[in-house]
């Protein structure tokens, strides 16, 4: 097992969706700046779910012309694209364009739907790619695309995104400028307002540093195919693919399964257990309504960790104070990688187990979602308690559906090349029905109410 394959597979899992990542992060400090205020996170919503044209360019390619595509190519391009396109936004994003009689951010627009672009097509590119090599690696690159969160929101609370203070509107800044205890914002005397404190870098330092991820994702991708002890590891991959469905089962079970050795059959009874397929799906391992009941969990949960409850997280946490709700992004994007290690060593295959874990996940995520309909008075908004509870709901509801995804990705990883594309198109498919489905109930209906950081009053 080569560390250096193990670090480039994971470089290159960040550069998945590191962008769009940190696009949402620096939000709060780029809006107050640009004409479209904070319905700007709307228009990225709708955005994004456009940039799928790219996905579904790829998925019919596979689908009707199958062979003819060289994911490759495509990688080499989008990751190219997406380092010029976060390199311009550096310096760009504030240009306003006149269009009609309002002015709008039309460069920053442009620039993050090609970003989209970019990071909705790497799910149904890089997951083929790992294909090349070892079952062992596949874990890896999983944990790199949570990373693809964390580094952007670590970057941003070094940045210092979002921090507010309140003083006195009429009479100047409160003693020592102290920062409203979380359900208690109106306790000092007065009118308050809330003041964001200014950022400790720009946000053009900021898309630097993203512009810079990009490369580094782009320097991995050359390494992962051109440096000699990758290039080993795939020969030993091919070796064992061509060994057949003996060879292919021993490295599987090397990485991805956690139970005893089974004894080898005869060779007779081997090649008679080649011919039962469960399903024309993959290699038909499974049947046909456990491939849809896989596909089913993979669209729902991802539904839920990228659409659904992103959309509403701010409703959830910001009500027990600004310390929690940057503690619940930060915690919540640190247990995505967490749940990536845990199936690296932990690898459970059942889908009775998967099935548990995405019940429990949803119940998770309906705790966070109740919460975010009572906002702007939640419950427990006054102890301690709900601080803590909607944190440690927030972790939690990361690291079980991610530790579900990490699974299904395994399991379609042994299922051959086409099974992790139409892997990655679901995965989008679950994700864009999700903020389709949150996009009207957040910014057209306003289901959700959001508080005055400094004046919202709830009963005790």
């Amino acid at each position: 097992m080569s560390l250096l394959t193990h670090v480039l597979a994971c470089l290159f899992g960040i550069g998945s969706w590191v962008a769009i990542n940190g696009m949402w992060v620096e939000l709060p400090l780029i809006v107050n700046d640009l004409p479209e205020g904070w319905y700007l996170p709307s228009y990225l919503t709708v955005i994004i779910q456009m940039a799928n044209i790219g996905p579904l360019f790829v998925t019919l390619m596979h689908r009707f012309r199958p062979g003819s595509l060289d994911e490759r190519p495509v990688i080499y391009g989008i990751v190219s694209l997406g380092a010029v396109a976060t390199f311009l936004l550096a310096f760009l994003w504030r240009y306003r364009v006149p269009v009609g009689d309002a002015q709008h951010s039309v460069p920053l627009l442009v620039l993050s739907f090609l970003l989209s672009v970019v990071d909705c097509t790497s799910s149904v590119t890089f997951l083929p790619f790992m294909m090349r090599l070892p079952p062992r690696y596949l874990t890896t690159y999983f944990t790199g695309e949570g990373l693809s969160g964390l580094v952007p929101a670590l970057v941003a609370l070094i940045q210092g995104v979002g921090i507010v203070q309140c003083r006195n509107a009429t009479e100047g800044a409160l003693p020592n400028a102290t920062q409203p205890e979380p359900g208690n914002w109106s306790s000092a005397a007065g009118k308050l307002e809330a003041v964001y404190q200014p950022a400790n870098f720009s946000a053009q330092t900021f898309f630097l540093f993203l512009s810079v991820m990009m490369l580094v994702c782009l320097g991995a991708f050359l390494l992962l195919n051109f440096h000699p002890a990758v290039a080993r590891e795939r020969e030993s991959q091919h070796y064992l693919g061509r060994a057949g469905v003996g060879g292919e089962k021993a490295e599987v079970g090397l990485g991805l399964q956690s139970s005893a050795p089974e004894q080898k059959p005869m060779l007779g009874n081997l090649e008679e257990q080649m011919l039962v397929r469960r399903s024309s799906f993959g290699k038909g391992t499974y049947s046909r309504l456990e491939v849809v009941f896989i596909f089913m969990v993979l669209a729902w949960v991802n539904a839920l960790t990228n659409s659904v409850l992103p959309s509403v997280q701010s409703y959830s946490c910001l009500p027990y104070g600004n310390q929690a709700y940057h503690l619940a992004a930060t915690m919540a994007a640190v247990a995505n990688p967490v749940a990536c290690f845990i199936a690296m060593f932990v690898p459970i295959r059942s889908l009775t187990l998967m099935a548990l874990l995405t019940v429990t996940g949803t119940g998770f995520g309906a705790y966070i979602m109740a919460m975010a309909a009572l906002s702007p008075c939640p419950l427990l908004v006054h102890s301690a308690s709900g601080t803590a509870l909607i944190v440690i709901t927030w972790i939690l509801f990361v690291l079980s559906l991610s530790y579900v995804k990490v699974i299904i990705g395994i399991i379609l990883r042994d299922e051959g090349h086409s099974a992790l594309v139409w892997c990655g198109a679901v995965v989008q498919l679950g994700s864009m029905i999700g903020a389709m489905s949150m996009f009207p109930l957040v910014s057209v209906y306003g289901l959700f109410t959001s508080g005055d950081p400094c004046n919202t009053k709830c009963p005790q």
